[in-house]
């Protein structure tokens, strides 16, 4: 009678595209996993329990570095390079279309306020009648 909950913490899973799941008994490194995968990077998965629920789903997930060991009692997952150069694409793009949203909110306030000449040329703050000299 062994108990499978410690067999399970004692092992590390990772995840193929396929869903193959292979189980290792023993600490690994990333690279070694790239290594026998090609076209493939490790990602640990990080779970959450969702509220209310005895539902799992999965938060993040984290790639690893080629010189990170893979511990025991944590589940990873294989990506193809194309999954990360497409996420990181979209990151890419999601950030250029903040950073132009929020340029749109800021530009037109700045020139109201300096077409105003609420602000003192050269600084940040705006200006005081009592101050001025």
């Amino acid at each position: 009678m062994g108990n499978c909950q410690a067999v399970d913490a004692a092992a590390l899973v990772i995840e193929h595209p396929c869903g193959k799941i292979e189980r290792l008994y023993w600490g690994v490194s990333a690279s070694e996993v790239m290594r026998a995968n090609p076209g493939h990077y490790v990602s640990l998965i990080i779970p959450f329990q969702v509220s209310n629920h005895n539902t799992v789903g999965i938060t993040q997930v984290k790639l690893l570095r080629p010189n990170q060991t893979l511990t025991l009692g944590h589940a990873y997952r294989l990506i193809t390079t194309q999954e990360v150069m497409k996420v990181l694409r979209a990151k890419k793009t999601s950030e250029a279309m903040r950073r132009q949203r929020l340029n749109s909110v800021w530009k037109p306030s700045l020139q109201s306020i300096s077409e105003s000449g609420s602000l003192v040329k050269g600084s940040d703050t705006p200006t005081d009648s009592h101050n001025a000299l």
